[in-house]
C-alpha cells in the first residue's frame, strides 16, 4: 500500500498583515481572521481518492504512512478523553468537545495513519448557528430558556477522523418462511416451508467514525457525508488552517471490524427482505467478502458542547450537509403539565362514557 507523503504547516500567514489565514467555508478561500484579506493560496484540487486494499493493509502498514510529519501538537482531554491535534497558533485552547481546560500533552507513538483526503466545510459558522437555533426551537420538551443557556457561541468547527470501507458481498441464505392461515378452530396458524436464496451487493463507503470526542449515536444521526470522489479533496494544509483536527482513537483493525459488522447486518436485512412470506424464522446467512478496500478521511462537523444544570450535552451539525442532531434537557414542568392534561382528558372521556 503506497500512501502519499503529507505535510502540514504550523499556520498559513496572511500576506497583508502576517496573521493566520483560515479556511472560509462561505468564500471557499483562505481569509485572514484579523484583516479579512483573502490569501492567494492555491489549494490542491482534482485527483481521485485512492481505495487501499484492506487485507494487505492489515498485514503490513508501512512506516512511511504513519505519523503527522509536522509540528502540530496532540493533546488529550482528561475530561472526555478526546485527542485533538492543534497547530502552534492554537496554544492554550480548551477542548472543543467538552470545553474542559484540562488538556495534557499526548505522546504520539508513530502509529498514526495520515489521511489522504478530506471533505471541506461548506456550511459556515453563521449557517451552523442558524441551524442550531432552529433545532433548539423545534424541541418541544426542552426548557424555554434553553436558547439562552446553551449559547451557540460555544460553536467549534472540527475535522473528525473517519474510515470508509468498500466490499463486494455475496451471501447465500436459508430460512423457514411462514404463511398465515385459519385452522379448523378459526384461529391463526402458520404453515412453514424451507426457502433459500442468494443476495449480491456492493457496499460503497461504509462509514466508521474514529472519534471518541463525539457521542456515536449523534454521528450516526448526521450521516451520511458526501464522500464521493468528486467531493473529497486531496489533503492540503490550507483546508485545515484555523481548524482543530481530532486524531483517531479507533484504529484500522477495530474500524474494519465495525465496518464488517455493519455490512453483515445490512446484508442479513436484505436476505430477510428477499423472503416473500408473512413471517420467517431460523434465517441463516453465509456471507463472503471480496474486493475489500478502505480510505482514511477527515470529515467536517460543527460542534456545540454546553452544560445545563449538572449535565453535559452535545449538538452536532454536519459541516457539509447541515444535518443537525443533538442532546437536550427535558423540562419536568412541561412533562408534568402534559401528564396532568392527559389525565384530565382521560377522566373527561370516562365521565362522558359513564353518562
Amino acid at each position: 500500500m503506497q500512501l502519499s507523503e503529507l505535510s502540514a504547516q504550523q499556520k498559513l500567514a496572511c500576506p497583508a498583515c502576517g496573521g493566520e489565514a483560515q479556511w472560509s467555508p462561505s468564500k471557499q478561500a483562505l481569509v485572514c481572521a484579523y484583516c479579512g484579506t483573502e490569501s492567494p493560496y492555491e489549494l490542491k484540487d482534482g485527483g481521485e481518492a485512492i481505495e487501499h486494499d484492506l487485507v494487505a493493509a492489515l498485514k503490513a502498514i508501512p512506516q512511511t504512512a504513519r505519523g503527522w510529519q509536522d509540528d502540530r501538537r496532540p493533546v488529550r482531554c482528561q475530561h472526555c478523553q478526546a485527542i485533538s491535534v492543534f497547530s502552534g497558533s492554537q496554544q492554550g485552547k480548551a477542548c472543543d468537545f467538552c470545553g474542559s481546560s484540562a488538556l495534557v500533552a499526548f505522546e504520539e507513538t508513530g502509529d498514526i495513519i495520515r489521511p489522504e483526503t478530506l471533505l471541506p466545510f461548506t456550511v459556515d459558522a453563521p449557517g451552523a448557528r442558524d441551524r442550531v437555533r432552529k433545532w433548539y426551537g423545534s424541541r418541544w420538551w426542552a426548557p424555554n430558556n434553553l436558547n439562552q443557556k446553551a449559547l451557540t457561541d460555544t460553536l467549534h468547527g472540527v475535522y473528525l477522523p473517519y474510515w470508509t470501507f468498500d466490499a463486494q458481498v455475496d451471501a447465500r441464505y436459508t430460512a423457514e418462511a411462514g404463511t398465515y392461515y385459519q385452522d379448523s378452530n378459526k384461529k391463526r396458524a402458520v404453515r412453514w416451508r424451507r426457502v433459500s436464496g442468494r443476495i449480491a451487493h456492493f457496499f460503497d463507503d461504509t462509514l466508521v467514525c474514529g472519534s471518541r470526542g463525539v457521542q456515536p449515536h449523534l454521528m450516526r444521526a448526521v450521516e451520511p457525508f458526501p464522500t464521493t470522489t468528486d467531493r473529497l479533496k486531496p489533503y492540503d494544509p490550507g483546508y485545515l488552517s484555523g481548524w482543530t483536527v481530532e486524531r483517531y482513537q479507533l484504529d484500522l483493525v477495530g474500524a474494519a471490524e465495525q465496518g464488517r459488522q455493519r455490512m453483515q447486518a445490512a446484508i442479513r436485512n436484505m436476505c430477510a427482505q428477499d423472503i416473500r412470506a408473512d413471517t420467517q424464522r431460523n434465517l441463516q446467512v453465509d456471507a463472503q467478502f471480496s474486493g475489500q478496500t478502505f480510505k482514511h478521511v477527515l470529515l467536517p462537523i460543527w460542534l456545540v458542547g454546553y452544560q445545563y444544570g449538572s449535565r453535559d450535552f452535545q449538538v452536532v451539525i454536519n459541516g457539509a450537509t447541515g444535518q443537525v442532531a443533538g442532546e437536550y434537557p427535558k423540562s419536568w414542568v412541561k412533562i408534568g403539565l402534559a401528564v396532568v392534561a392527559a389525565a384530565v382528558v382521560a377522566m373527561a372521556f370516562m365521565w362522558l362514557n359513564g353518562r
